[in-house]
């Protein structure tokens, strides 16, 4: 699914190639990621304006995909597509912020802060446990929602 300068959470390369594969095929990872940035933003600023600053954007949902969102209290964005059937993974995703992202990105002197551009985190373990706690999280679903 960490912050940018343009306030999306980036997308490492693994991310994108996997957002890639769920969405509309025939469209580069880079045409997919700025749609996401694009949605995400709208949505949010829809929400707020309609709903209130306490109001807060957690998921949407069309007929290929279900798209969750969270937000850390520092507005760092996570995002994950799933399966339309997936239930809520508001949990999932501040688990990864919390057990990962800190873990790997935050706690790491070697990782920069900023990630300009949507470069996305440049990190194997961040990636490595992203992708192991991914697959776990989908192999708990029942087998029918899986992405």
């Amino acid at each position: 699914m960490p912050g940018s300068a343009k306030s999306a959470r980036p997308l490492s390369q693994s991310t994108i190639a996997k957002v890639a594969s769920t969405t509309k095929a025939g469209l580069a990872a880079d045409d997919d990621a700025k749609l996401i940035f694009g949605t995400v933003y709208s949505l949010r600023n829809m929400v707020k304006k309609l709903g209130g600053e306490d109001d807060s954007f957690l998921s949407y949902r069309t007929s290929q995909y279900k798209l969750h969102y969270y937000e850390t209290p520092t507005k760092i964005k996570f995002v994950m597509l799933t399966d339309v059937k997936t239930g809520s993974m508001r949990h999932a995703l501040q688990q990864i912020y919390v057990n990962i992202y800190v873990e790997y990105v935050v706690k790491n002197p070697l990782s920069p802060a900023e990630h300009p551009g949507g470069i996305g985190v440049n990190n194997e373990l961040f990636e490595a446990s992203l992708d192991v706690f991914v697959e776990r999280v989908l192999n708990a679903q029942p087998s029918d929602v899986r992405t």
